[in-house]
């Protein structure tokens, strides 16, 4: 990713503003506006604007600046970034105790970000049509009805995937950063002396006045540096360079300028607070800005979903959700993903949010709780990286991680006081999405030590069906198996039954690697068993692309021609028998076999041809 054309960088970073930046840079809409007119709002005082608006602007470059941008984006994964990818890059080999918190922490913190991801939509739209009330009040009963509109339409396209309109997002959010300075300037000019807020003694000066008074205003700042983490998961979309490009050159000082720009506008007027974005802009120009603020906000909606499909397809592939139908939306890009079922629990779970808590003020009350937890956990995960990866010493890396741990810890202590008001939601979201994983993760394991302890190894069978075979039948039989060296359940049970063996034998098995793409043709493993039977081994990236068709023609070159047309896969479909005492509750094992029985088929998922696939199934104690 690193080694983008020069000549195309450009185009590249240009094209980042939407995906990377979306979401934090639509955060001007209602920021400022929470800090002082919010559930924990403090007084409009010119000692206050100027202490968080120093607040606002060292978080930007403390957080997102120095540890996002600088060193946290160094943590990826062969190019791939978030924190599902950071786990699997510092998770150790052995299953030991640290094996097991890493896992842990990386899981939990995968699951906070579906919470606050189901509050982006509905905060940035839902904000950004609020500006009409501005405009004039007869918009006012309108604006949820419009809402909803709006995010109905985006959820709705969002199965023709990102790559048909991908060439405008970074334009329209292009323009949406210089309005953004354009309105700042214009009333910095006003009132120069708001740059002053840039020192630091103004964020210091604004604790000493406001006491631990001022420790809940740092909920409402953290709305600021929300999008650090959808910055960090969308590395692997565009690489380091042009996302630090966009960052410094655009992104940071456009923010920077509406931030102080609003603030600007307070002293002149602290009335202003009902909507300080809006009232920046001449009344000619409200209309045009509401409609760019909901390109925007649609946008950076847009890139939140997009990352949420990327997420749940990582934890798919790694073993920790159930398989979801997966739609490929583009013949280039590998990661363009589209997830039907998972669309439509994000558009129902966003309109409810919409519907309870009817203005951005109130869904404000809600955000930042499970994004400020998963920046803890991320920052943890970053200090394994420095002392295991990069081999820092202790001391550097204890240095760097207890600094920004007491940022952190302090935005995570201001947003625990808004779970009353609505930050139990995305707990209670990560809650069962993480009791879903491990319940998959663990289910899938137990499944496994049972289906091996029932079937013999593979080179024990073999002699097994060269007494049993009573007939030899033309074509290509393939078997697909978890264990690469047990037998295939479907295989025994079919030559069991049928005393029948095709001329030619494929026992196939897929396997995931905890890293994100891997070289189907280094990495395949092929070996001749005997006359009849080739075993093959084929290993799959996180966020590769299942085809397993294609995987098999693609052999060719390894000297490996299969009859794929007068091919037939036998698949073994096992159903779960709930039993008791077997390491998982009650409730575990019966949400594990729902899981199962409601996940995408393996014929979907791998791509087979479903006219040439054949399932045996078998019944699995549990």
């Amino acid at each position: 990713m690193e080694t983008k054309p020069s000549n195309n960088l450009f185009k590249v970073t240009i094209a980042a503003l939407g995906i990377v930046f979306g979401d934090i840079g639509t955060s001007p809409l209602y920021a400022l506006r929470v800090c002082f007119g919010g559930t924990h709002g403090i007084a409009v005082t010119d000692q206050n604007i100027f202490g968080v608006l120093s607040l606002i602007f060292w978080s930007l470059i403390l957080v997102i600046s120095i540890k996002y941008l600088v060193i946290i984006l160094n943590a990826d994964n062969e190019g791939e970034g978030g924190i599902l990818a950071l786990m699997a890059l510092v998770l150790p080999k052995k299953k030991n105790s640290k094996y097991v918190l890493i896992l842990t922490m990386g899981l939990f913190g995968a699951a906070l970000l579906y919470g606050d991801g189901m509050i982006t939509p509905a905060i940035s739209v839902l904000s950004a049509v609020e500006g009409l009330k501005i405009a004039t009040p007869f918009f006012e009963p309108y604006i949820l009805p419009i809402t909803i509109v709006i995010l109905f339409i985006l959820f709705f396209f969002q199965r023709k995937g990102t790559g048909s309109v991908g060439m405008i997002f970074g334009p329209i959010i292009l323009c949406w950063f210089l309005s953004l300075a354009g309105l700042g300037i214009n009333q910095i000019i006003k009132y120069p002396t708001i740059l002053t807020a840039l020192n630091p003694y103004y964020a210091i000066h604004f604790f000493s006045i406001n006491g631990l008074g001022s420790i809940t205003i740092l909920g409402a700042v953290f709305l600021v540096v929300t999008g650090g983490e959808a910055l960090y998961a969308d590395l692997g979309h565009f690489g380091k360079k042009p996302i630090r490009l966009g960052w410094f050159y655009m992104v940071l000082p456009c923010l920077v300028l509406n931030y102080f720009g609003q603030g600007a506008l307070l002293l002149e007027n602290h009335s202003f607070i009902v909507s300080p974005f809006y009232y920046l802009a001449p009344h000619w120009a409200l209309y045009p800005l509401v409609i760019l603020a909901g390109l925007a906000t649609v946008i950076a909606s847009q890139a939140v979903i997009s990352g949420a499909f990327s997420l749940s397809y990582q934890a798919i592939q790694l073993g920790f959700m159930a398989r979801f139908r997966i739609v490929h939306t583009s013949l280039h890009e590998r990661g363009q993903i589209f997830i039907p079922q998972l669309n439509w629990i994000l558009f129902i779970a966003t309109i409810g949010l919409v519907i309870s808590f009817k203005t951005s003020d109130n869904l404000a009350a809600a955000y930042g709780v499970a994004v400020s937890t998963t920046m803890v956990i991320t920052t943890l995960l970053a200090f394994v990286a420095m002392r295991t990866l990069w081999k820092w010493s202790l001391a550097a890396a204890a240095s760097l991680v207890i600094f920004f741990l007491v940022i952190d810890l302090s935005f995570f202590a201001a947003n625990i006081v808004k779970i009353p008001e609505g930050g139990w939601f995305p707990l209670a979201v990560a809650g069962i999405i993480y009791f879903m994983m491990t319940t998959w993760y663990r289910g899938k394991r137990m499944m496994s030590i049972q289906i091996n302890k029932t079937t013999d190894p593979l080179e024990k069978f073999l002699t097994y069906y060269q007494k049993n075979a009573k007939v030899i039948v033309d074509g290509t039989a393939i078997y697909l198996t978890r264990n690469p060296y047990g037998t295939p359940p479907a295989f025994f049970f079919n030559l069991k039954h049928n005393q029948v063996i095709h001329e030619h034998i494929i026992v196939l098995s897929i396997q995931f690697d905890p890293i994100p793409h891997v070289n189907l043709l280094k990495n395949v493993v092929i070996e001749k068993l005997d006359k009849h039977i080739t075993q093959i081994i084929i290993h799959y990236g996180y966020m590769d692309e299942t085809n397993i068709p294609n995987a098999l023609k693609a052999l060719k070159e390894k000297g490996l021609v299969i009859d794929l047309e007068n091919a037939t896969y036998f698949l073994g479909r096992e159903s779960v028998e709930v039993t008791k005492n077997t390491g998982m509750i009650p409730l575990r094992e019966n949400l594990f076999d729902f899981l199962g029985r409601n996940s995408t088929r393996v014929t979907k998922y791998f791509n087979l041809p479903s006219d040439q696939v054949f399932e045996i199934g078998s019944r699995i104690k549990l």
